[in-house]
């Protein structure tokens, strides 16, 4: 059995089977035999399945919520956040599995017919992080199924319960065994399965981007298509005529969300020179204001580091700060409560070459760089391997329509620390991954197109 540990005060929280191959293979052997009755089902079935999925979980996120604080650490308050955000891909794609909609094209011959239909891609495998137990596999699943495909999903070994208890909601409404499966254990066996089986004709990857490269890698083999979101080094740019208050909550909001642990978390803080220390000021005072603590209360705190190398990572890079005579302004250290958790820490003076300005930090800390123009931080906020989101504040109309165009990411955010919603296309570029996720360019990620060509309709 795999031992589910809560974060905050390494209590166990659950089991969850360490499947044997054989296991796994079982458990790929139902998703591909229920692929042909679930395809077939008419779009409205798939549909109304997944609402009243949707509507059980909707009755019973107290449990869901106290659930993911346990075994993830995030607070109440961001675990109710993640359901809701989760529950609106079950619900968009309750809807979006009756709009796959084909094409008739003017014929090029006399007498013929052309049309273009969209099927199902088959059988389809998802592996899903820790930081988001519930969201992750709502938008995989939910996409999946509405397209008509079957789906198994490997969920993180730090947080299967909260997986297993949507599966259990999902049987309970009537998804049938096999159309969603799911099995836990080596993260490197399951991954080999998914990706050494012909019939299995997507996988879903979110997580870093060396295991992701190992995946596609693999995938090539049986030319599996894929949807990858890897990692992030997002950069924060603030223009001198931004408005900083505003500046300062869309950063707290964006960094301080599971305790920094999110790919989207900004990992790069520019501001302006003529603003710098103005904004590191209000920052600071704003953040001494967070508690950090265990997340069962209704109100946000910062929660843990997820284990033990998450923490040991986050001190690593600020001890590298640290020797480089950056200015540790807030933080810098285990809280006093110890474990896993770690202060909120703001850090100034940092040059480009800091070990954190070159790797995802997935911690509280917010590394604040000076920059004086237009073209200099474009540059800087660029150069980068990863492309999945930047985000920028200003009021010129100009300057942000050229940022937008100039800034090599999948999704560049204007004047707020909020990206996703189901109805929105998330996803990078460059070394975060290909493919989407979200809005109807998701469910495009599950349907292969099909061309036919109907001639002689004049006998």
């Amino acid at each position: 059995m795999i031992e589910v540990l809560n974060p905050a005060n390494g209590t166990l929280v659950g089991e969850a089977p360490a499947m044997s191959r054989s296991e796994v293979n079982d458990a790929i052997e139902r998703t591909c035999a229920a692929f042909p009755a679930w395809s077939g089902k008419l779009a409205k079935e798939r549909s109304d399945l997944l609402r009243r999925w949707f509507e059980r979980i909707r009755d019973n996120k107290a449990a869901f919520a106290e659930l993911m604080v346990k075994e993830n650490g995030k607070c109440l308050a961001e675990a109710y956040g993640e359901i809701e955000y989760g529950l609106g891909f079950i619900e968009w794609y309750a809807e979006e599995a009756k709009r796959v909609y084909g094409d008739t094209i003017p014929s090029h011959a006399a007498h013929s017919a052309v049309t273009v239909v969209k099927e199902p891609v088959g059988p389809t495998a998802a592996i899903t992080p820790w930081n988001f137990p519930f969201m992750m596999i709502t938008r995989k699943i939910a996409t999946a199924l509405a397209a008509g495909c079957t789906m198994i999903i490997k969920p993180a070994e730090e947080t299967p319960l909260t997986a297993y208890k949507l599966l259990e909601t999902a049987r309970e409404v009537g998804i049938p065994e096999g159309v969603f499966e799911m099995v836990t254990g080596d993260p490197k066996g399951i991954g080999e399965l998914f990706t050494g089986d012909s019939r299995i004709r997507k996988l879903s990857f979110t997580g870093s981007t060396a295991v992701g490269r190992l995946l596609a890698s693999a995938c090539g083999q049986t030319l599996t298509k894929m949807t990858l979101e890897l990692g992030g080094n997002a950069p924060f740019i603030v223009f001198d005529d931004a408005d900083i208050e505003a500046a300062i909550e869309g950063a707290v909001g964006a960094k301080l969300r599971n305790s920094g642990q999110v790919c989207i978390s900004p990992n790069r803080f520019y501001v302006h020179t003529s603003i710098h220390d103005r904004f590191v000021e209000k920052l600071a005072e704003r953040v001494s204001r967070i508690e950090v603590s265990e997340g069962m209360r209704d109100d946000f705190v910062v929660g843990p580091m997820i284990n033990q190398a998450g923490f040991d990572k986050v001190a690593s890079l600020v001890e590298d700060a640290r020797q480089r005579d950056a200015h540790i302004i807030l933080g810098g250290q285990q809280h006093a409560q110890g474990g896993l958790f770690y202060e909120p820490t703001i850090i100034t003076e940092l040059d480009d070459e800091a070990e954190m300005a070159q790797t995802e930090i997935f911690g509280p800390v917010f590394p604040v760089y000076r920059f004086q123009t237009e073209a200099e931080v474009i540059e800087r906020a660029n150069a980068t391997e990863y492309g999945l989101v930047t985000y920028y504040y200003t009021q010129e109309l100009g300057r942000s329509f050229r940022l937008s165009r100039a800034l090599e990411a999948g999704m560049v955010i204007l004047n707020t620390g909020s990206v996703g919603t189901a109805s929105v296309p998330f996803g990078g570029v460059k070394q975060s991954g290909y493919g989407r996720e979200g809005s109807f360019y998701g469910i495009e990620e599950y349907v292969d197109i099909k061309y036919v060509l109907m001639s002689g309709l004049d006998r």
